[in-house]
């Protein structure tokens, strides 16, 4: 299952998202926003990437306008190493070398169809297993 949250900046592209992670056969735990109503990005950020760190979710997605905001929220949360992508090269190297578990986008960054390119990359390429970047994830994670 994975999480998703957004604000209202990104509550358009958190709704596709979701239908394209559906069609999939992917399921979604909603965390909010729910509406274009304006709101506070760091309550839904944090929703999500708690839900990661605690195991009720495999991955996270989180969407903001810039996708900046939300991503520093995530990343505030133990456990969760979120990055802020906007190419499928950044989503793939992520996690090959970081194990991301998070996923931030920018909705006024990218469009509808990077955006699938992105999400399908980020969680269709597993961590490579290598030895210096499980070190450095160690390293992090202190």
């Amino acid at each position: 299952m994975i999480a998703i949250g957004c604000d209202h900046g990104g509550f358009d592209l958190k709704e596709k998202v979701k239908a394209h992670l559906n069609k999939q056969g992917i399921d979604c735990k909603d965390m909010g926003c729910y509406s274009k109503e304006s709101c506070d990005y760091p309550i839904f950020g944090r929703a999500a990437a708690e839900a990661v760190a605690n195991g009720e979710c495999e991955k996270g997605i989180v969407i903001c306008t810039t996708g900046i905001g939300i991503s520093i929220t995530a990343n505030k949360v133990p456990g969760v190493r979120c990055a802020l992508c906007s190419d499928s090269l950044s989503a793939k190297m992520t996690r090959l070398h970081n194990n991301a578990n998070v996923l931030a986008m920018g909705a006024g960054i990218v469009g509808e169809n990077l955006a699938y390119e992105i999400v399908d990359t980020f969680l269709g390429t597993a961590f490579s297993n290598e030895e210096r970047h499980q070190r450095r994830i160690d390293l992090i994670e202190k």
